[in-house]
């Protein structure tokens, strides 16, 4: 090739790169002007505190919130699955309770943040693990958001197959393209694509707007998962017997096998006790986010009691075990007149799937990604990325193949929060004791950047907490791995391990090696920063002294 034409050749490709770069740079967001963040550091609006006309949130919206994330078709299969491992129906019921206690109690500590700051978890994060590596929290936990997100999609696109074999019952003969290792037919695919595409536009409502959707679900969804329970108890009779079954198991094996289970249920829900100051931020009170402690263990109790009831009602009625109430639907498809009762009942568990993926899942995730790369995203356009993420790169539709697949991807989820939830909880009660410095949190140059950026106490109590349950969730993924009794006992009860030796650690690194410049007097909230320098400025103009 001659110089003239190699130069010809690599002046056009230098303008394709720039017409390339160009155009991805116009994806970049506008940088805003942040009520708290210096004007070094990048951010967008849905970072900052939330101002007070956005802080709409009351009792009945925390209680509105629950109700849309634990009666869902996921909340129903995991007590019953719980049956399932050899337990009674009585077991699968405590079980249940103590993993909302184990839920309730943190959540509402961790709530306070929100509640007192008005600022959400990535931000508050920083206060205890440091700017830099809070990031890896804020990680950690969206990963987990983005599979459950695929987790409660696969569910709803069970609601539309319901949905369309009620209309068109040859759908329900819809031949398998797939090949058996997919994990999926195309009947499923097809039913989880438009489940997705139908669940998009909510994920798109503001945060402060979401309590109206929630209580639309828990108008529809109550009274529709009551009657299920209503109608397949009379239909199977003897309903004295649902919990009359002792258990297959005995001795330690019950017993460590019901912390199993506790741990599995507890791991399920473990991220609100993490991100809650994502939507307790928006409360309108300081005691709005106190409802959440009766509330949690109630209806994650009753969705739990409707599971074991109907999954025994169902042994009696056809068989075998159901555990979804989709599978319950998907029997009326054939009985006289149950086609209607099967669409109109599968209609309202979607609704319940899109409102448990929007408001434990995307919002959280958006959150979460709106931290990690303000200049590309905010939370509208992390819920999109989240949407196709988490629901199709991930293959969830293998995670949700059978009941001891749930079990195992729920106790894994524990694994890594509970510790995060820990130090959470103890830097802002114990160490700081409500004492936070908000604009600073917004700073990587002020008091929370530690050494580095990185708050070594949070980082060490995270390794010794999490270290000894990694090969125990390698087991407990995939039992090929061979590990001891000792950490397989371990991780038979993560959750409680994490929670309660994180807090243990951190605690007594801190008051070992105490950090003098984040222990402040009185809390410092964004307005009272704008307040000093509204003072500060008004005294230099008057005096012509600078202050520093």
């Amino acid at each position: 090739m001659n110089p003239v034409a190699l130069r010809e050749r690599l002046n056009g490709a230098a303008v394709k790169i720039k017409t390339r770069l160009t155009s991805f740079s116009s994806w970049k967001l506008p940088k805003q002007e942040s009520s708290v963040a210096p004007s070094y550091v990048w951010t967008n609006a849905d970072q900052d505190p939330v101002p007070p006309e956005k802080q709409t949130w009351t009792g009945w919206s925390f209680t509105w919130y629950w109700f849309s994330d634990l009666v869902t078709a996921a909340g129903w299969s995991a007590a019953a699955s719980v049956v399932a491992t050899g337990l009674s129906a009585t077991d699968a019921v405590l079980v249940t309770f103590v993993a909302a206690l184990c839920n309730a109690i943190p959540t509402v500590l961790n709530g306070a943040i929100g509640v007192d700051l008005h600022i959400p978890f990535p931000i508050a994060i920083r206060a205890s693990y440091g700017y830099w590596l809070s990031y890896f929290t804020v990680v950690t936990r969206g990963i987990l958001a983005l599979f459950w997100f695929g987790v409660q999609s696969v569910y709803g696109g069970q609601c539309i197959t319901g949905m369309v074999t009620a209309t068109w019952p040859s759908y329900a003969n819809l031949p398998n393209r797939l090949p058996e290792s997919a994990g999926i037919t195309t009947q499923g695919m097809v039913s989880y694509f438009l489940y997705w595409l139908l669940q998009l536009p909510f994920m798109l409502i503001p945060t402060h707007k979401l309590q109206y959707m929630f209580w639309a679900k828990t108008v529809l969804v109550a009274p529709t998962a009551l009657a299920m329970v209503i109608w397949i108890s009379v239909k199977a009779g003897n309903g004295s017997d649902f919990f009359n079954q002792p258990a297959r198991v005995s001795g330690s094996e019950k017993a460590w096998l019901w912390l199993s289970s506790m741990t599995s249920i507890t791991g399920g829900f473990s991220t609100l006790a993490v991100n809650i100051s994502d939507f307790s931020r928006f409360s309108k009170t300081r005691t709005a986010h106190y409802w959440q402690l009766p509330m949690i263990p109630f209806f994650k109790c009753i969705v739990g009691v409707f599971g074991v009831v109907s999954a025994s009602a169902a042994v009696q009625l056809y068989g075998e075990a159901l555990w979804s109430p989709l599978d319950i639907i998907e029997k009326w498809q054939g009985s006289p007149g149950g086609r209607a009762a099967a669409f109109f009942a599968s209609a309202v568990w979607c609704l319940a799937q899109i409102c448990v993926n929007v408001s434990a899942n995307s919002v959280s995730f958006g959150n979460d990604i709106t931290t990690i790369a303000p200049k590309w995203f905010n939370v509208k356009r992390g819920v999109i990325f989240a949407a196709v993420i988490g629901g199709w790169a991930l293959c969830p539709w293998i995670i949700v193949e059978s009941a001891d697949a749930l079990l195992s991807f729920m106790s894994a989820y524990a694994c890594f929060l509970a510790p995060i939830a820990g130090i959470l909880f103890s830097d802002y009660w114990i160490v700081k004791r409500r004492r936070y410095d908000v604009p600073a949190l917004y700073d990587p140059k002020g008091i929370y950047s530690y050494w580095h950026g990185i708050n070594w106490r949070a980082l060490v109590t995270t390794m010794v907490v999490v270290g000894p349950l990694i090969p125990g969730m390698a087991n407990k993924i995939s039992s090929s791995v061979k590990i001891g009794t000792g950490l397989e006992r371990l991780f038979s009860f993560n959750w409680l391990y994490g929670f309660v030796l994180s807090i243990i650690m951190y605690v007594s690194l801190h008051w070992m090696f105490p950090d003098k410049a984040t222990s402040i007097p009185a809390v410092v909230h964004e307005r009272v920063r704008d307040l000093i320098w509204c003072i500060r400025d008004a005294v230099e103009n008057s005096t012509g002294k600078v202050f520093g």
